[in-house]
Protein backbone atom coordinates (compact mmCIF):
# COMPACT_ATOMS: atom_id res chain seq x y z
CA UNK A 1 0.00 0.00 0.00
CA UNK A 2 3.19 2.19 -0.60
CA UNK A 3 1.82 3.72 -3.60
CA UNK A 4 -1.50 5.09 -1.93
CA UNK A 5 0.82 6.83 0.75
CA UNK A 6 2.89 8.31 -1.66
CA UNK A 7 -0.33 9.62 -3.75
CA UNK A 8 -1.45 11.23 -0.38
CA UNK A 9 1.78 12.86 0.58
CA UNK A 10 1.45 14.98 -2.09
CA UNK A 11 -1.08 16.52 -0.25
CA UNK A 12 1.64 17.94 2.18
CA UNK A 13 4.73 18.71 0.32
CA UNK A 14 6.25 21.85 1.03
CA UNK A 15 4.36 24.68 0.29
CA UNK A 16 3.40 27.90 1.93
CA UNK A 17 -0.18 25.59 2.44
CA UNK A 18 1.50 22.97 4.37
CA UNK A 19 4.34 24.31 6.24
CA UNK A 20 3.39 24.45 10.17
CA UNK A 21 0.20 22.59 9.53
CA UNK A 22 -0.29 19.13 11.15
CA UNK A 23 -1.83 16.42 9.03
CA UNK A 24 -5.32 16.30 11.25
CA UNK A 25 -5.93 19.81 10.43
CA UNK A 26 -4.97 19.64 6.76
CA UNK A 27 -7.21 16.80 6.40
CA UNK A 28 -9.99 18.65 8.73
CA UNK A 29 -9.72 21.75 6.36
CA UNK A 30 -9.15 20.03 2.56
CA UNK A 31 -11.37 17.71 2.83
CA UNK A 32 -14.34 19.27 5.67
CA UNK A 33 -17.57 20.91 3.89
CA UNK A 34 -15.69 24.27 4.88
CA UNK A 35 -12.78 23.42 3.19
CA UNK A 36 -13.13 26.30 0.63
CA UNK A 37 -13.78 28.96 3.46
CA UNK A 38 -10.44 27.68 5.20
CA UNK A 39 -7.37 29.69 6.04
CA UNK A 40 -5.80 28.07 3.05
CA UNK A 41 -6.20 31.39 1.00
CA UNK A 42 -3.90 29.78 -2.80
CA UNK A 43 -5.73 27.01 -2.22
CA UNK A 44 -9.71 29.10 -1.66
CA UNK A 45 -8.24 30.92 -4.87
CA UNK A 46 -8.52 27.80 -7.36
CA UNK A 47 -11.87 25.87 -5.92
CA UNK A 48 -14.11 25.90 -8.04
CA UNK A 49 -17.35 26.28 -6.81
CA UNK A 50 -20.67 24.96 -8.58
CA UNK A 51 -23.96 25.98 -7.32
CA UNK A 52 -27.47 23.89 -6.95
CA UNK A 53 -29.19 26.73 -9.18
CA UNK A 54 -31.64 24.24 -11.14
CA UNK A 55 -30.74 21.04 -9.43
CA UNK A 56 -31.78 18.38 -7.34
CA UNK A 57 -28.76 17.57 -5.23
CA UNK A 58 -27.86 16.17 -1.99
CA UNK A 59 -27.52 13.18 -0.03
CA UNK A 60 -29.61 9.95 -0.51
CA UNK A 61 -29.27 6.39 1.26
CA UNK A 62 -28.90 3.43 -0.80
CA UNK A 63 -29.10 -0.28 1.15
CA UNK A 64 -26.64 -2.75 0.23
CA UNK A 65 -26.04 -6.12 1.78
CA UNK A 66 -27.80 -4.25 4.98
CA UNK A 67 -25.70 -1.57 5.27
CA UNK A 68 -26.51 2.47 4.76
CA UNK A 69 -24.35 3.64 2.02
CA UNK A 70 -24.86 7.55 1.34
CA UNK A 71 -24.47 8.82 -1.87
CA UNK A 72 -24.34 12.52 -3.25
CA UNK A 73 -26.57 12.62 -5.61
CA UNK A 74 -27.05 15.97 -8.32
CA UNK A 75 -29.23 16.28 -11.63
CA UNK A 76 -31.19 18.35 -13.04
CA UNK A 77 -34.23 19.42 -11.41
CA UNK A 78 -37.62 17.50 -12.52
CA UNK A 79 -35.80 15.73 -15.28
CA UNK A 80 -35.95 11.93 -16.04
CA UNK A 81 -34.74 9.70 -18.70
CA UNK A 82 -31.36 10.87 -17.82
CA UNK A 83 -27.69 9.94 -18.90
CA UNK A 84 -25.80 8.59 -15.99
CA UNK A 85 -22.02 9.47 -14.68
CA UNK A 86 -20.63 7.58 -11.21
CA UNK A 87 -18.44 9.55 -9.65
CA UNK A 88 -15.36 7.77 -7.82
CA UNK A 89 -13.77 9.62 -4.83
CA UNK A 90 -10.01 9.92 -4.06
CA UNK A 91 -8.87 7.99 -0.82
CA UNK A 92 -10.68 10.86 1.32
CA UNK A 93 -14.11 9.81 0.55
CA UNK A 94 -17.23 12.04 -0.50
CA UNK A 95 -15.81 15.37 0.48
CA UNK A 96 -16.91 18.71 -1.26
CA UNK A 97 -14.40 18.72 -4.01
CA UNK A 98 -16.46 15.25 -5.08
CA UNK A 99 -19.76 16.81 -4.22
CA UNK A 100 -18.60 19.93 -6.73
CA UNK A 101 -17.69 17.50 -9.69
CA UNK A 102 -21.02 15.79 -9.21
CA UNK A 103 -23.01 19.65 -9.45
CA UNK A 104 -20.43 19.87 -12.62
CA UNK A 105 -21.96 16.70 -14.32
CA UNK A 106 -25.17 17.83 -13.35
CA UNK A 107 -25.21 20.90 -14.88
CA UNK A 108 -24.09 19.39 -18.24
CA UNK A 109 -27.33 17.06 -18.23
CA UNK A 110 -26.07 13.85 -16.13
CA UNK A 111 -27.62 12.24 -13.24
CA UNK A 112 -24.18 12.31 -10.87
CA UNK A 113 -24.14 9.96 -8.35
CA UNK A 114 -21.15 9.80 -5.58
CA UNK A 115 -21.11 6.60 -3.40
CA UNK A 116 -19.52 6.73 -0.31
CA UNK A 117 -17.49 3.62 -0.77
CA UNK A 118 -15.43 3.26 2.43
CA UNK A 119 -18.49 3.58 4.93
CA UNK A 120 -18.27 0.42 5.90
CA UNK A 121 -14.57 1.05 7.23
CA UNK A 122 -14.95 4.16 8.73
CA UNK A 123 -14.58 7.99 7.91
CA UNK A 124 -11.51 9.37 5.72
CA UNK A 125 -12.10 12.22 6.94
CA UNK A 126 -11.14 11.63 10.98
CA UNK A 127 -7.69 9.92 10.53
CA UNK A 128 -5.19 11.57 11.71
CA UNK A 129 -2.28 10.69 9.38
CA UNK A 130 -2.04 9.00 5.93
CA UNK A 131 -0.81 5.96 7.63
CA UNK A 132 -3.79 5.46 9.68
CA UNK A 133 -6.31 6.48 6.83
CA UNK A 134 -4.03 3.68 4.91
CA UNK A 135 -4.32 0.89 7.47
CA UNK A 136 -7.82 0.93 9.03
CA UNK A 137 -9.65 1.74 5.92
CA UNK A 138 -8.24 1.77 2.68
CA UNK A 139 -6.48 -1.61 2.94
CA UNK A 140 -9.71 -3.07 4.34
CA UNK A 141 -12.06 -2.33 1.90
CA UNK A 142 -12.14 -4.93 -0.84
CA UNK A 143 -12.78 -3.79 -4.82
CA UNK A 144 -15.56 -6.65 -4.52
CA UNK A 145 -17.48 -4.89 -1.82
CA UNK A 146 -16.67 -1.50 -4.33
CA UNK A 147 -18.07 -3.23 -7.71
CA UNK A 148 -21.20 -4.30 -5.34
CA UNK A 149 -21.49 -0.97 -3.85
CA UNK A 150 -21.41 0.36 -7.51
CA UNK A 151 -23.59 -2.14 -8.98
CA UNK A 152 -26.16 -0.91 -6.26
CA UNK A 153 -25.80 2.48 -6.89
CA UNK A 154 -26.51 1.56 -10.69
CA UNK A 155 -29.63 -0.17 -10.00
CA UNK A 156 -31.00 2.63 -8.00
CA UNK A 157 -30.23 5.34 -10.99
CA UNK A 158 -31.89 2.77 -13.51
CA UNK A 159 -35.04 3.01 -11.15
CA UNK A 160 -34.90 6.88 -10.11
CA UNK A 161 -34.95 8.49 -13.64
CA UNK A 162 -31.88 7.26 -15.00
CA UNK A 163 -31.19 6.05 -18.51
CA UNK A 164 -30.40 2.68 -18.19
CA UNK A 165 -28.63 2.77 -22.14
CA UNK A 166 -26.86 5.75 -21.00
CA UNK A 167 -24.29 5.28 -17.87
CA UNK A 168 -20.78 6.12 -17.48
CA UNK A 169 -17.94 6.22 -15.06
CA UNK A 170 -15.54 8.70 -13.81
CA UNK A 171 -13.01 8.74 -11.13
CA UNK A 172 -9.63 10.36 -9.30
CA UNK A 173 -6.39 8.89 -8.17
CA UNK A 174 -7.91 5.55 -6.13
CA UNK A 175 -11.52 6.41 -8.03
CA UNK A 176 -8.94 5.86 -10.64
CA UNK A 177 -8.55 2.52 -10.51
CA UNK A 178 -11.66 1.61 -9.74
CA UNK A 179 -12.87 3.25 -12.62
CA UNK A 180 -10.65 0.95 -14.68
CA UNK A 181 -12.05 -2.31 -12.76
CA UNK A 182 -15.78 -1.18 -13.10
CA UNK A 183 -15.40 -0.49 -16.72
CA UNK A 184 -14.51 -4.67 -16.51
CA UNK A 185 -16.86 -5.24 -14.36
CA UNK A 186 -20.04 -3.95 -15.70
CA UNK A 187 -19.83 -4.26 -19.89
CA UNK A 188 -22.91 -2.15 -20.02
CA UNK A 189 -21.07 0.89 -19.07
CA UNK A 190 -20.59 3.11 -21.89
CA UNK A 191 -17.50 4.75 -21.33
CA UNK A 192 -14.68 5.45 -18.51
CA UNK A 193 -13.01 8.27 -17.20
CA UNK A 194 -9.97 7.57 -14.99
CA UNK A 195 -7.90 10.81 -13.69
CA UNK A 196 -4.62 9.41 -12.57
CA UNK A 197 -5.74 5.87 -11.35
CA UNK A 198 -3.26 2.96 -10.68
CA UNK A 199 -2.73 0.71 -13.09
CA UNK A 200 -0.04 -1.69 -12.10
CA UNK A 201 0.60 -3.10 -8.22
CA UNK A 202 0.57 -6.16 -6.09
CA UNK A 203 -2.34 -8.75 -6.16
CA UNK A 204 -3.73 -9.50 -2.18
CA UNK A 205 -6.81 -10.68 -1.28
CA UNK A 206 -8.79 -7.06 -1.39
CA UNK A 207 -7.28 -5.85 -4.57
CA UNK A 208 -6.97 -9.54 -6.44
CA UNK A 209 -6.62 -7.71 -9.82
CA UNK A 210 -5.06 -4.31 -10.92
CA UNK A 211 -6.29 -2.37 -14.22
CA UNK A 212 -3.34 -4.25 -16.10
CA UNK A 213 -4.74 -7.31 -15.21
CA UNK A 214 -7.94 -6.83 -16.92
CA UNK A 215 -7.05 -5.06 -20.18
CA UNK A 216 -6.74 -7.82 -22.25
CA UNK A 217 -10.76 -8.44 -21.92
CA UNK A 218 -11.94 -5.12 -21.60
CA UNK A 219 -14.80 -3.68 -23.56
CA UNK A 220 -15.71 -0.78 -22.49
CA UNK A 221 -13.15 1.96 -23.69
CA UNK A 222 -11.62 4.40 -21.45
CA UNK A 223 -9.90 7.70 -21.19
CA UNK A 224 -6.66 7.52 -19.01
CA UNK A 225 -5.81 11.33 -18.05
CA UNK A 226 -2.55 11.47 -16.03
CA UNK A 227 0.58 13.92 -15.50
CA UNK A 228 4.52 13.19 -16.66
CA UNK A 229 5.40 14.12 -13.52
CA UNK A 230 3.46 11.94 -11.47
CA UNK A 231 6.02 10.30 -8.83
CA UNK A 232 3.74 7.26 -8.11
CA UNK A 233 2.47 6.16 -11.62
CA UNK A 234 5.63 5.58 -14.08
CA UNK A 235 5.27 6.07 -17.78
CA UNK A 236 6.92 2.18 -17.98
CA UNK A 237 3.31 1.30 -16.41
CA UNK A 238 1.22 3.58 -19.04
CA UNK A 239 3.69 1.71 -22.00
CA UNK A 240 2.01 -1.30 -20.19
CA UNK A 241 -0.96 -0.41 -20.16
CA UNK A 242 -0.88 -0.26 -23.29
CA UNK A 243 0.34 -2.91 -24.77
CA UNK A 244 -2.01 -4.90 -22.76
CA UNK A 245 -5.26 -2.93 -24.16
CA UNK A 246 -3.69 -3.22 -27.86
CA UNK A 247 -3.90 -6.81 -27.50
CA UNK A 248 -7.81 -6.60 -27.02
CA UNK A 249 -8.03 -4.32 -29.31
CA UNK A 250 -9.47 -1.69 -27.25
CA UNK A 251 -10.42 1.72 -27.61
CA UNK A 252 -9.40 3.19 -24.75
CA UNK A 253 -6.62 5.83 -25.06
CA UNK A 254 -4.29 7.71 -22.47
CA UNK A 255 -3.79 11.85 -22.35
CA UNK A 256 -0.19 12.44 -20.43
CA UNK A 257 0.09 16.13 -19.37
CA UNK A 258 3.84 17.04 -19.52
CA UNK A 259 3.15 20.03 -16.48
CA UNK A 260 1.57 18.18 -14.14
CA UNK A 261 1.82 15.55 -12.01
CA UNK A 262 -0.73 13.88 -9.39
CA UNK A 263 -3.92 15.22 -8.84
CA UNK A 264 -3.54 18.52 -11.06
CA UNK A 265 -7.35 18.12 -11.16
CA UNK A 266 -7.70 18.29 -7.45
CA UNK A 267 -8.18 22.53 -6.98
CA UNK A 268 -8.35 21.96 -3.24
CA UNK A 269 -4.77 21.05 -3.01
CA UNK A 270 -1.32 22.44 -4.18
CA UNK A 271 -0.74 19.90 -6.82
CA UNK A 272 -3.89 21.96 -8.91
CA UNK A 273 -2.83 22.64 -12.75
CA UNK A 274 -5.59 24.42 -14.03
CA UNK A 275 -5.14 24.41 -17.56
CA UNK A 276 -4.63 20.86 -17.85
CA UNK A 277 -7.70 20.38 -15.56
CA UNK A 278 -9.85 22.30 -17.82
CA UNK A 279 -8.59 20.27 -20.74
CA UNK A 280 -8.89 17.36 -18.89
CA UNK A 281 -12.47 18.33 -18.09
CA UNK A 282 -13.96 19.50 -21.82
CA UNK A 283 -11.93 16.28 -22.87
CA UNK A 284 -14.14 13.87 -20.13
CA UNK A 285 -17.10 15.61 -21.57
CA UNK A 286 -16.08 14.81 -25.10
CA UNK A 287 -15.63 11.30 -24.23
CA UNK A 288 -18.63 10.53 -23.05
CA UNK A 289 -20.80 12.24 -25.77
CA UNK A 290 -18.45 10.32 -28.26
CA UNK A 291 -19.07 6.86 -26.91
CA UNK A 292 -22.86 7.22 -26.35
CA UNK A 293 -23.21 7.96 -22.74
CA UNK A 294 -24.73 11.62 -23.36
Amino acid sequence: MDDLRQDAESLLTKTSLSDGVDRRDFLKVALGTGFAAAAMPVVAQNVIKTDTAGLTAGTITLTVDGVQVPVYRAQPEGKTNLPVILVVSEIFGVHEHIADVARRFAKQGYMALAPELFVRQGDPQKAASIAELQRDIISKTPDAQVMADLDATVAWAKANGGNADKIGITGFCWGGRITWLYAAHNPGIKAGVAWYGRLVGESNPVTPRHPIDIAGSLTVPVLGLYGLKDTGITQDSIAAMKAALAKGANKSTFVVYPNSGHAFNADYRPSYVEADAKDGWSRALAWFKQHGVS
